[in-house]
Order: C-alpha cells, then sequence, then structure tokens
C-alpha cells in the first residue's frame, strides 16, 4: 500500500515536513497549500527536494468554494484554478482536491454543480492534472460522500473523481459500505483520520480533535477494508488537522503517523480474512498477547535506599546483587521489582523499565522494529541473558522476557550484604503478583503512547477518565490485555499538578506500581509492624465512606486504622494503601475480590489530595 501524509499533520518548515515524512518512510505527501505559501523554495525547488528524498507530491490541497455559484463567481473560481494548475504544473502534482462549498454556494441544484465540476474537468484536463471532489461534513449542500460520488457520476468527466475522507465520513455517521460501490478508477484519493468520540460541532471536531488511526475511537480498519474491497489502489494518505501535532518535534510525529498506517494495514487485512486486498497490505511479525508483567525497574542515584526499605517492611524477599550491574532484585511471590542505582534525568527514582511475559521475545522485539520502536542497548556479559528491549514514546524501556525468567538466575546475595537480614514471612509471598503500572505522560505523547501500547503489546484501550485533583484534572486511561494479566494506565497531569514542589515533584509528576496481594490486611499490619508509615487518609473519607457502603463497624474501624481505602462494583470489593512517594515513585498495595475489576478511581481524589498535602506539610 502506497503511504502519504499531509504537510499540515506535521511542525516546522515545509522543508522540515518533507525530510521528517521520508525518514519516517513515508512514500509521499500532499502539499497544504499554507505550507507552500510560507515557504522561501521555489515550487520547482521543493519538487527537487522531494525527489531527492525518494518522496512523490500526491495531492495539492485545498481548492475552496467552486460549486452551487451564479455565473460571475463561477467564471472568477475558474481564474483561480487555473493558477492552482499552472502551480501544480511547476510541482510535478498531478491532483487537486476540491472541498464541496462551504461558504459561498447560493444554489442547491445538483445538475448545476455537476455541469461546474465538468467544466472544472475539462480545465483540469487542459493542464494534465485532475480534480478529486470531496464533501466536507460542514457542506452546505454537499456533506456527504454517496452526494459527493452523485455529481461526480453526474459529471462525467474522466478528470473528475472522488476524495474519500474518513473523518467527514464517519463524523457523520455515515456506512463506508457504500465505498464498495464506487467504481476504483473513480476514487482518485483516500484521506485518513481518526478522532475521539466527542459531542461538539462538527467543524471544531475537525479543525482540532483529529488523530492518527488507532488513537481513536472510529472503526478505522473496516473503513480501508471497504476501499481494498472496492478495488482501490491508489496512495492511502493521513490528514489530521491536531493542536498537538502542530507543536510537537516534527521527526516523532512522523514516525508515529507512520506506526498508526502499519498498524492499520495489519488490522485491515485481518478485516479482509480471505478476500485478497488489490495491493499488498504489510503483515507484521505476529505475536500473542502478554501474558504477564515479569518485572518493574525502579531507577535513580538518590532515593533508592528508602525504595528499598519500603519493600522490605511491605514483605519482598532481597533476592540479591546482579553479578555485574549495580542492580538488585526484589520478589514478592510473583511480583519482582528491580531496583536500579544508575542515574536518572535529575537523580530521582523513577519507574524505567516494564518486561512483560511474551511466548517468544525476538519475534516480539522484531514486531516492535518494524513500528518504529528503537530498541535499547544492553550491555551483557557471555553468560548472561539477551534481553530484547524498545524504548516506548514516554522514555519507559520496554523488555520482553520469555517464562522461564532465568535472568533471575543472574542476581544472588553477597557475603555481608546487610539486606539480607530483612527476612519475610512465608505469608508475604502468596500469589503476590504486579497489577498494575501507572505512567506519568508528558502532555503530547499520550496518543503516541497509547497507539505504541496497541501496536507493540497489542493492548486494549479502555474509555478514558478524568480525576479530579486538587490542582486540576488528571487525564487517565487504562490500556490492558484481555484477560487483565497486563494493564498499564497512562496518566496526563494538569500543568500545575506537574510543578515541583520544593525538592519533590509535583502530584501528578509520578508513577507507581501496584502490587496485588490476597490479604492486604495481614500485610498492612506486618507493614506497619516493620516501621512503614502509608499515605494518611482523612477521617472526613471514612465518614463518607460509611453514607456509601453499609460496612460493617469493624471492618470501617480497621481500614481507619490502616490508612485503607475501599471500592466495591457490582461484582466485587478493591482495598488499597499506598505508601509515601520517594522521588517520582510511590507503591500501592491492592486487593480485589469476587472479579472486582476497577482502580479505585472514586478514591483517586483523595489520594492526589493527600500526597499534595503531604509535600506541603
Amino acid at each position: 500500500m502506497r503511504t502519504s501524509i499531509a504537510t499540515v499533520c506535521l511542525s516546522g518548515t515545509l522543508e522540515a515536513k518533507l525530510h521528517a515524512s521520508a525518514a519516517a518512510g513515508f512514500d509521499g505527501v500532499e502539499i497544504f497549500e499554507p505550507d507552500l505559501i510560507a515557504s522561501p523554495r521555489s515550487p520547482e525547488q521543493i519538487r527537487e527536494l522531494a525527489d531527492s528524498l525518494g518522496l512523490t507530491l500526491d495531492l495539492y490541497q485545498p481548492f475552496r468554494d467552486l460549486e452551487g455559484v451564479g455565473p460571475d463567481q463561477f467564471a472568477d473560481n475558474l481564474r483561480r484554478a487555473r493558477h492552482k494548475f499552472e502551480l501544480m504544473g511547476r510541482l510535478g502534482i498531478e491532483t487537486m482536491l476540491v472541498c464541496s462549498n462551504v461558504a459561498t454556494a447560493t444554489v442547491d441544484d445538483d445538475e448545476l454543480a455537476a455541469e461546474q465540476l465538468r467544466q472544472l474537468g475539462e480545465l483540469a484536463a487542459e493542464h494534465g492534472t485532475r480534480i478529486a471532489y470531496e464533501a466536507l461534513a460542514w457542506g452546505r449542500y454537499v456533506n456527504t460522500y454517496e452526494h459527493a460520488w452523485r455529481l461526480v457520476r453526474r459529471a462525467a468527466h474522466p478528470n473528475v473523481g472522488t476524495c474519500l475522507d474518513s473523518f467527514h465520513i464517519l463524523s457523520r455517521g455515515g456506512d463506508p459500505r457504500g465505498i464498495e460501490d464506487i467504481p476504483a478508477e473513480k476514487i482518485f484519493f483516500v484521506q485518513l483520520a481518526d478522532a475521539p468520540q466527542l459531542s461538539m460541532d462538527v467543524l471544531s471536531w475537525s479543525r482540532h480533535h483529529r488523530v492518527f488511526p488507532g488513537q481513536g475511537s472510529w472503526d478505522l480498519p473496516s473503513f480501508l477494508a471497504h476501499l481494498m474491497r472496492a478495488g482501490y489502489t491508489g496512495p492511502v494518505s493521513l490528514e489530521v488537522f491536531n493542536d498537538t501535532f502542530r507543536q510537537t518535534d516534527v521527526g516523532r510525529t512522523a514516525v508515529d503517523a507512520m506506526r498508526s498506517l502499519r498498524w492499520l494495514q495489519e488490522h485491515a487485512a485481518a478485516r479482509l480474512g480471505n478476500t485478497e486486498a488489490p495491493v499488498p497490505l504489510l503483515r507484521l511479525p505476529a505475536v500473542e498477547d502478554p501474558t504477564g508483567i515479569d518485572f518493574v525497574e525502579i531507577r535513580g542515584r538518590a532515593g533508592v535506599e528508602r525504595i528499598e526499605d519500603m519493600l522490605a517492611a511491605l514483605g519482598f524477599t532481597y533476592a540479591g546483587t546482579h553479578r555485574s550491574k549495580s542492580v538488585r532484585l526484589w520478589e514478592l511471590g510473583q511480583a519482582r521489582i528491580v531496583v536500579n542505582d544508575a542515574d536518572t534525568q535529575d537523580g530521582r527514582p523513577v519507574v524505567a523499565a516494564i518486561g512483560f511475559v511474551v511466548d517468544d521475545p525476538q519475534r516480539s522485539a522484531a514486531r516492535a522494529g518494524e513500528l518504529g520502536a528503537p530498541s535499547v542497548p544492553r550491555r551483557s556479559e557471555a553468560d548472561e541473558q539477551v534481553l530484547q528491549a524498545v524504548r516506548a514514546p514516554d522514555t519507559t524501556e520496554i523488555f520482553f522476557c520469555s517464562r522461564t525468567n532465568a535472568w533471575t538466575s543472574e542476581f544472588s546475595v553477597k557475603p555481608g550484604d546487610e539486606r539480607a537480614t530483612r527476612a519475610a514471612r512465608p505469608e508475604d509471598g502468596a500469589d503476590s503478583h504486579v497489577d498494575h503500572v501507572n505512567l506519568d505522560q508528558p502532555w503530547q505523547r499520550q496518543d503516541e503512547g497509547l497507539l505504541f501500547l496497541s501496536a507493540v503489546l497489542s493492548l486494549d484501550p479502555q474509555p478514558s477518565l478524568d480525576v479530579a485533583s486538587p490542582l486540576g484534572l488528571v487525564r487517565s486511561q487504562v490500556m490492558r490485555s484481555a484477560d487483565g494479566a497486563v494493564r498499564l494506565a497512562l496518566n496526563v497531569a494538569p500543568p500545575m499538578a506537574r510543578q515541583s514542589v520544593g525538592s519533590h515533584p509535583g502530584i501528578g509528576q509520578v508513577q507507581h506500581v501496584a502490587i496485588s496481594c490476597p490479604d492486604l490486611i495481614g500485610l498492612a499490619r506486618r507493614a506497619r509492624d516493620r516501621g512503614l508509615e502509608f499515605l494518611p487518609v482523612p477521617a472526613n473519607y471514612y465518614d463518607d465512606l460509611a453514607a456509601r457502603f453499609d460496612l460493617p463497624a469493624q471492618t470501617l474501624a480497621t481500614l481507619r486504622e490502616l490508612n485503607l481505602l475501599y471500592d466495591r462494583d457490582d461484582r466485587g470489593e478493591f482495598y488499597h494503601l499506598y505508601t509515601p512517594t520517594v522521588g517520582e515513585v510511590f507503591l500501592e498495595i491492592v486487593q480485589r475480590t469476587d472479579g472486582y475489576d476497577g482502580y479505585g478511581a472514586p478514591n483517586a481524589p483523595v489520594r492526589l489530595a493527600a500526597q499534595l498535602a503531604t509535600l506541603l506539610d
């Protein structure tokens, strides 16, 4: 499949956009007219640059407000078009996008509109170009792809075809199955964009909230499958208007865009089943979903001793130091925390890496590489496991681990290591595992992170949630495997919540690791006896809890005594507690009963307020 991207998707100059598109692996680009107008290079120089980069210039856009106008206005429209066709000749572009009229149309007459499209087609033919007519979702008289196709068919000119844009079709709730009824030779161009499902006017939705395929709510794999069944063989291009993309690094955004098209091709091929596509669709190395979290690494130069003190108090067993690295392993049942003394950007502890259990680490790494994930070099001695790892958009290192856990044999307790004296009770570790990990996301990277986790690890996005903190709303979205064995929450904190308080990060600029255990009350009591103080919960919370749930008085007293939080859904109950924050990390211990599947979201505002109070104390 030939891939293309509109320059409007990217930040920077036109020249920078061309370089980034080529580096990301695109075959071609659409030239968005304002980018050309603002460029100091001549059309010939832009054409030469694209040629040198191996890019085709696939479309010039947009030409607006052509049809449905009176004779004088239409004559002026043809004058404008003539200039654009001449310019396209200098650029070497053969197709121009013509949008349905939204501003100057005064006549709702299909016969007139088709005739005006035919005349424009005649002019295009004189210049060796053609026009792709697109129905804008907010077009005055023409706002559906079916209507646009009827006008193209009625114009009956070889240089007049249609452009199909997923946003304009799906935002109006259109049925894309009708695409299969359009002759492939009359589909001159295809533009794709995904979007979150929002309730707002369609123009604002379009101008500010489009995202790349796989980052929104729409079924774009089925959309592409309909195009393939129609026999379309031309470029499939991304046209995404997004406020974030226009102000973030152009190279990273282009890689994210290409990742979305690779993900899309794989899923569209699955939708096609045994139907053969008219063009080859990329098929990535097939992998099974990860079956669990093997380990979480906490890294930092200052403060990791406190992390280890908390782990010991919680009942983790010290499994030793790595034979060749300044790294230590702590275990509680199947939950493994690796503590690394390596430096971080500001020295504070962070969640630096997560290891996922997969069937074939080499295949998973190969898939990630084809999706543009940069590999993470890892120094290994001759007798050590070679672990495959890539870097996620938020810089977290993603390791692909086998089920054997052979890497743990590289850790041993050295003589005289005082950590070995902190023996845990056997009951502490029974059936414990990493329940989920919360990762702080830069505001401009959450959509990229969601697509990355979906494409690389086959995790499914859950509905997003806004959580109230004292300093604004935290936007949270969980990615999880189908069976819930792997759960990652990506959180974007508001600007005020990300500001540091003294030497501490803001309440939103933190990450945490949640450990599941079968007896939270027992574990909490033993941890308290070992000297661990939990995040203090205000008394008002327990007064409200008594009103929300009909809990036995003794249960409520125990929750209050141990600073435990509680939630319940129609399937089960959820108990959890939090440790103090060290650097940018804190721990959560959870207990799920009878199929509870949430994360205690009603308690999150209380936790965030308590963390802020602790920072300000």
